[in-house]
């Protein structure tokens, strides 16, 4: 196997494992992505050791001519399975049937592991063959059995991949069908290495020399099948942290209005918890939620009943519907009281007992309040009036 064949998608399985790293940090919890990180490393892993100085250093190394074969055979079945069980972990989830079936999967193509590394045992490959192993064995006993062993595990794996992803991809759209699009042409690729490999192992029983199979076409099939084959993974990963980033870039916009007005009506000498200038987006809107629940808490005192119903009234008889009506009347409050405490910052009593606002009572109701502030002409000729009569 040339070293650029097997380096250069080494490169870029290593790259796609770092690129999802930071998330995986942050998500710990997300089983699906702790998945696609341990494929693509195991995949980065495998390739690294298919490239032909590896192999060399690792029999250097053991002192056993070939050791390197066996191991490597062994992570090419692993990946195998791993792909087998991450594909239905992806569409089914985990429940006790995946939990159930991803067993059965490892311990088979574990027993198969097992098997390569008996056989090698047993088998006598005395004479170092980094890049033809396969064929200038094919016909020696026990290792003759292990070339097959591990081409018939990959071959049933490739099969069963590339068909579940055919079908699957018919069920769904979008991003998802696109990635199944790219798993399934990757191990199309895969059976083509595989159809090489066994082609070229076949001419040797019947005395032909078709090696050129196994060692030139095979190893470039392999390689351009891998970034396929984690782009396939990654890309679905990728779409849906993307959208959650943009949902959450959207919502701290969104909230920057509401935010703005209440920090400057906050009392001097206020402050809010501090983060790094390059904390993750997701803490910063965790901290600016947390700083305007405390805002709006601490303008209570200031909350005037009669602007509420005032802008409540001519919201409704503007033709607005009552959950729009109500958010407009939160938001003008809102401003008036941000006014009202910034101009008397020591008031200790509400207005009255209590206040018709619920800041907390739904999920969006701080982004609707924070869009009113910035886009109700209503709540501005409030905030007006407030500037007015001060």
């Amino acid at each position: 196997m040339t070293e650029i064949s097997m380096l250069v998608p080494a490169a870029l399985l290593f790259g796609a494992f770092l690129l999802k790293l930071p998330a995986l940090i942050r998500h710990p919890q997300d089983i699906l992505l702790a998945s696609v990180c341990g494929l693509l490393l195991m995949a980065g892993l495998l390739f690294s050791l298919a490239a032909v100085p590896t192999l060399a250093a690792i029999n250097r190394v053991s002192g056993i001519p070939n050791l390197a074969a066996p191991l490597f055979y062994s992570a090419l079945t692993a990946v195998s399975c791993a792909c087998l069980v991450l594909l239905t972990l992806w569409r089914d989830g985990v429940t006790p049937r995946t939990r159930r079936l991803a067993r059965r999967c490892a311990l088979a193509y574990g027993s198969v592991a097992v098997s390569l590394n008996v056989l090698f045992v047993l088998g006598d490959a005395s004479t170092e063959r980094l890049r033809d192993f396969d064929t200038y064995y094919a016909t020696t006993p026990y290792i003759r059995e292990l070339i097959v062993l591990y081409l018939l595990a990959h071959t049933v794996a490739s099969v069963v991949t590339a068909v579940f992803c055919w079908r699957w991809s018919r069920l769904v759209t979008g991003v998802p069908r696109a990635g199944l699009a790219l798993i399934g042409c990757g191990y199309l690729l895969n059976l083509g290495y595989d159809t090489a490999k066994l082609a070229a192992v076949g001419a040797r029983w019947a005395g032909q020399d078709w090696d050129r199979l196994g060692t030139e076409l095979a190893p470039p099939l392999a390689a351009l099948g891998a970034p396929l084959i984690g782009g396939g993974f990654v890309l679905p990963l990728l779409a849906r942290y993307a959208g959650d980033g943009r949902r959450a870039a959207l919502r701290y916009l969104r909230l920057g209005p509401l935010a703005r007005l209440l920090r400057r009506s906050a009392p001097p000498g206020s402050s809010t918890v501090a983060i790094g200038r390059w904390a993750p987006l997701e803490l910063r809107l965790i901290r600016r939620e947390a700083a305007i629940h405390d805002g709006i808490i601490g303008l209570r005192p200031y909350y005037d009943e009669g602007v509420y119903a005032d802008a409540l009234a001519r919201a409704l008889a503007e033709g607005q519907p009552p959950e729009r009506a109500r958010v407009i009347a939160d938001a003008a409050m809102i401003a008036a009281a941000g006014r009202a405490r910034a101009a008397e910052p020591g008031r200790t009593a509400p207005v009255c007992d209590g206040s018709p606002l619920q800041p907390a009572s739904g999920p969006d109701d701080l982004v609707r309040i924070s869009r009113a502030l910035r886009g109700s002409p209503l709540v501005h000729e409030v905030h007006r009036r407030a500037l007015s009569d001060a």
